[in-house]
Order: C-alpha cells, then sequence, then structure tokens
C-alpha cells in the first residue's frame, strides 16, 4: 500500500470528523489536498466561484447539521477571500474547519508571492488559528483545531504550507479520538437556589429569548406557563421560541414587533435566556436581570446583571421547574398579551388596503405570498438589509423551518451561498434565499454554482434597485440618499442565461403563480421581483441615532411595517385571557 502524503493523512481525519465536503476554489498550493479529496470518497470538493462563498457556505452547513464543516482558500488572496465568511460563521457559532494553504514553507517571512500570514490574520475571527510546519505537527495540530470548532462552536483555522502537504505523513501518527458533539452544561446550585428565590419573590417576570433557547422550546413553554411569564425573542430566536406559543409578545430591537419592548420593562424582573442580544439601549435600567447562557463570556456584557447563571437553558430550566412557586396572578401576563394584539393590529393596517394591487409591488406581500407558498420544513436564508423586516416579520415559524442569515455580523451578499450550503446537507428539503438586489449582485457569479451542481435553490429577489436600509438610515439622518442606486439588469433573464429557470414579476397578480411555478421546478430557479423602493412606512418621531449602526437610544419602536400571520398567532393567544 502506498505511503500517505500529509494532504491524504488531513483529509482523511476531517472525514473521521464528519466532514463530507469542503468548499473551496482551487489554487497550486492547494493541489495535494483537492488531489487528496479527489481520491478519498468520504468527501467531496465543492468548486464554488468564489471563497467568501465557501465560508458562508460551510457556515451554514454547520447551522443546518449542527456538525463540522469546512472550506478551504489557496495561498495569500485565495484564503484571504475567506474572512468575511468566516467571521459570520465564528459569530453565529457556527462550528467550521478552515484551511488556508500557504506558501512555500522555506519562503515565509521573506516576501515571496502573494505572501500573507494567515495564521495570524485570522486569529480575530476563530477560537484557534495555527500554521503546520512540519508532517509530524499535522495530525495533534489537526485534531485540537476540530475540537475547538466543535467544542467552543465556531471557527478554527489551519495554515499548511503546500509543500508540507505534499511531503509523506508521519508512519505511525496518534489517532487521538475526536470530539463531535458538545456536552451539556448544568449551573451551580449556589446559582439556581439564588435564581428560584429571585423568581418566587417577583410578581412579574418576562422572558426574552435568543438562539440559545434552541432544542430548549418545551421547557421554556413549560417554565412560562408556570410563572405566567410572556415571552419576548431577539431575531436570532424567533425560529426556536415564537411557535406554539400562548405566551409570544413579540421581538424587541430594531426590526421588533409587538409588546417585547414593554414586557422586558415594566416586568419585576427580567430574565435573558440564551441570547446575546447586541443592542443594550432596548434593554431596561431599572429592572432586577438575571441571565442564563452556556457562554460565559456573554452574562452581563450587555446589561448589569443581578444574577449571572452558567448553563444551558434547557438544563437551568429543568432545574428551576420543579423548584419554583407557581404564580397565581395572570395579570401582567394578559395585558401584556393584550398590548401586542393591539400594536399588531396597529401596524397591520398600513399594508392590508388594496396591496395586491399596488404597483411597484409591496416587498411586504412578496414576503407574505412566500410564507404562504413555502413549505412548512422550508429553509430561509436571508440577505442583510430590508430582507432582514421581511423575513422577521412574515416568516412564520414553526418548528421545523429554519432561518439563516448574518443576524450578528450583518454581512451583505450572504444569503445565495447560505442557501448553498443549507441545499448541499438534503438536496430534497427546499431552500430559499430571500435577496436583495444589492446583496444577490455582489457575489452573482456563485449562481453558477448552483447551475454547475444542479442544487434546486429558489432565489426570491427582492429588487428594489437600491440599497434600501442605507437609504433608511440616510433618511434618518436628514441626508439625501447618494450611492445607494443600483442599474440592474433583468436579473431573470440572466438566470436563464446561465442555464436556470428565470421569471420576472412586475405585477402582484402574477406573484402567486411565478413562485408556484419557481417551486415545482426542479432545479435551480430565480424570481425577480420588482418591489417598491418606498414601501417602509417610518414613525415621525425617530432620529438619526435610533437608526445608525442599528442601535436605538430614545425610542422602542424604529422600523413600522406589516407583521403578516404574526397577528393571527397573537389573536390565539388572546384566547387564553379571560373575558372580563
Amino acid at each position: 500500500m502506498a505511503k500517505q502524503n500529509v494532504a491524504e493523512q488531513f483529509v482523511d481525519i476531517l472525514a473521521r470528523a464528519g466532514v463530507r465536503r469542503l468548499y473551496g476554489v482551487v489554487g497550486d498550493s492547494l493541489n495535494p489536498v483537492v488531489d487528496a479529496v479527489r481520491r478519498n470518497p468520504a468527501v467531496d470538493w465543492i468548486h464554488v466561484r468564489h471563497e467568501e462563498t465557501a465560508a458562508f457556505a460551510a457556515g451554514a452547513e454547520a447551522q443546518i447539521t449542527g456538525k463540522l464543516a469546512a472550506c478551504a482558500g489557496s495561498c495569500g488572496p485565495g484564503n484571504l477571500h475567506l474572512i468575511n465568511g468566516l467571521y459570520d460563521a465564528h459569530r453565529s457559532m457556527a462550528p467550521v474547519l478552515a484551511l488556508a494553504s500557504h506558501i512555500p514553507s522555506s519562503e515565509i517571512g521573506l516576501g515571496y508571492f502573494q505572501e500573507t500570514h494567515p495564521d495570524q490574520l485570522f486569529r480575530e475571527c476563530s477560537h484557534y488559528s495555527e500554521l503546520i510546519s512540519s508532517p509530524k505537527q499535522m495530525p495533534r495540530l489537526l485534531h485540537t483545531a476540530i475540537q475547538n470548532a466543535i467544542g467552543r462552536s465556531g471557527v478554527s483555522v489551519v495554515s499548511l504550507p503546500g509543500d508540507v502537504a505534499d511531503q509523506p505523513a508521519p508512519e505511525k501518527a496518534v489517532e487521538t479520538a475526536l470530539v463531535t458533539s458538545r456536552p451539556t452544561v448544568r449551573p451551580g446550585d449556589a446559582e439556581i437556589d439564588a435564581l428560584v428565590e429571585m423568581i418566587d419573590a417577583a410578581d412579574k417576570v418576562t422572558l426574552f429569548c435568543g438562539s440559545g433557547t434552541a432544542g430548549a422550546h418545551a421547557e421554556v413553554m413549560e417554565f412560562a406557563g408556570k410563572v405566567k411569564s410572556p415571552v419576548g425573542h431577539a431575531l436570532r430566536g424567533k425560529e426556536w421560541i415564537q411557535y406554539d406559543n400562548p405566551y409570544d409578545v413579540g421581538m424587541s430591537g430594531l426590526l421588533g414587533y409587538g409588546a417585547a419592548y414593554e414586557a422586558t420593562h415594566e416586568c419585576d424582573l427580567l430574565i435573558l435566556l440564551g441570547t446575546d442580544f447586541p443592542y443594550n439601549a432596548f434593554l431596561p435600567d431599572d429592572v432586577r436581570i438575571a441571565q442564563v447562557d452556556v457562554r460565559p463570556e456573554h452574562l452581563g456584557r450587555r446589561s448589569k446583571l443581578d444574577l449571572a447563571v452558567w448553563g444551558d437553558v434547557r438544563e437551568t430550566l429543568r432545574c428551576l421547574i420543579p423548584r419554583v412557586r407557581a404564580k397565581e396572578s395572570r395579570r401582567f401576563l394578559d395585558r401584556m398579551l393584550k398590548k401586542h394584539a393591539d400594536a399588531l393590529e396597529g401596524v397591520v393596517k398600513a399594508y392590508t388596503r388594496k396591496v395586491e394591487k399596488h404597483v411597484p409591488i409591496h416587498p411586504e406581500y412578496v414576503a407574505a405570498v412566500l410564507d404562504e407558498l413555502a413549505d412548512e420544513d422550508a429553509v430561509f436564508t436571508v440577505d442583510t438589509g430590508m430582507c432582514n423586516v421581511w423575513a422577521a416579520r412574515y416568516l412564520t415559524p414553526n418548528g421545523r423551518r429554519r432561518v439563516i442569515g448574518s443576524f450578528t455580523h450583518g454581512s451583505m451578499a450572504n444569503a445565495l451561498p447560505m442557501a448553498i450550503g443549507a441545499q448541499f446537507t438534503d438536496r430534497r428539503r427546499q431552500v430559499v434565499a430571500m435577496s436583495g438586489d444589492g446583496g444577490f449582485s455582489m457575489l452573482m457569479g456563485d449562481f453558477l454554482t448552483l447551475v454547475q451542481y444542479d442544487l434546486p435553490v429558489k432565489i426570491v429577489l427582492f429588487n428594489n434597485s437600491s440599497l434600501g436600509m442605507v437609504e433608511l438610515e440616510m433618511l434618518v439622518a436628514g441626508l439625501p440618499s447618494y450611492g445607494t442606486t443600483n442599474k440592474n439588469p433583468d436579473f431573470a433573464a440572466v438566470a436563464r442565461a446561465c442555464g436556470a429557470h428565470g421569471v420576472r414579476v412586475e405585477k402582484p397578480k402574477h406573484l402567486a403563480g411565478a413562485l408556484r411555478d419557481a417551486f415545482r421546478h426542479k432545479g435551480p430557479a430565480l424570481v425577480d421581483v420588482v418591489t417598491d423602493p418606498n414601501a417602509l412606512s417610518i414613525p415621525p418621531k425617530i432620529s438619526a441615532d435610533m437608526v445608525t449602526g442599528f442601535a436605538l437610544s430614545a425610542s422602542k419602536i424604529v422600523l413600522d411595517g406589516g407583521v403578516g400571520r404574526m397577528l393571527q398567532m397573537a389573536r390565539s393567544n388572546l384566547r387564553n385571557v379571560p373575558r372580563l
């Protein structure tokens, strides 16, 4: 049997860690690794058109599967292109292993062609970033990188010179047992005792939930029912906590709606569950706050805490539920549920009058129709900007759908590449990219990746020929919009020229049929919807610092618009409120 080289051993270790795809663009320094992938049936090389796409795709795959995903870039400019997608994966706590191939080892530090120092460049967007300088070092270093990515939920980067990758592997490399899943973390008894005491002493408790409530829906509902608590959520908590929730009071933040703001400010005790919600101006400073998070570095960095609890949300609630006293009064909860429904009644009216006849098409109408027609287990990938607004307010969670976006890093152009990674995990599952024309055109080259692999991703393009969120920020700041206009082609014609299904929609009456046709199409499809750039309604009392940088300083409401089926959910929850 021929002796393995370092690249072959590298790929074998990735396969043993559960990696099934390596997203990237080939290059000379990567040749040994790419050839090793070619000869390894357990791992596929996914050829994208831009390395940024590779990193976004790997991050999305990791978020969908919860398992390690991988991407690669060749030396210098190649791996440098990975950095934006890796920042997003790291901030989304997605376990991703990135291979940054390097210049010849003898030339490092000598200003060689395409020289960078990837082991240094990627340190800010990774838990672990190291250079392999010898074959004997590789197995243990790669194992360490994998365990950092999986165990700490984030990115690890391994820099590997091409000449080292091509050298013979050590004959007796130690096969260390690999971490493939994370443990649950139970808080200490002292913290549980203190939290029970705080909850029992409070008359009005509110829960505010983030992505850390994934897998804890049943426990959150049981706990909220016992302490009669309204339940609000951040954007990343929406998919995990809003469905089948009789205590729902909506979402807080710039894109928020309903009574979440009131519920968090009018309670006696606010419990933050698995959220690193970044906009501290939305959080109260005059109520007691307890925070539960499995990541200790998140505790207390957004607000002053009265109690910090280090632990999984699910395990913590399992400890609390049998110990806290059941509260008798529903007065606070019912008042917040009523406020929530009333708030949604007000905003929904703006987009229910002849919206199906409005030209250019209201983007809210597009999002509402999409929500109704998409599969019950669809994966939505969402571009940053106005698409975030429509996803936050119109996509109805049900416990089976997924909504993925650059919700923490806030990068443009994420929806298409994330859809690639999501679709590779299951070709039979519907994947819908909600793209803005600005974001789509930024990485439009990787539409060709959909065609090359015949990935059945459906792109719904919200085409208002502008950078809408930036225009809003300028408007709020009292500035004329400048540099925000896009001169766009007929994107549907571009899609057809690439060999995909493409249709352009300019009238509302054609929208539903176009979406149905796209969903029935077995390959990639793009629906180019010409939308109204002036559709967003803005309350008159907002000021510049309320929107700039997605920060709020004085008002609880920043953006006003429709809320789709959220109103129906709020009305159904009102059935639990006793009639007076």
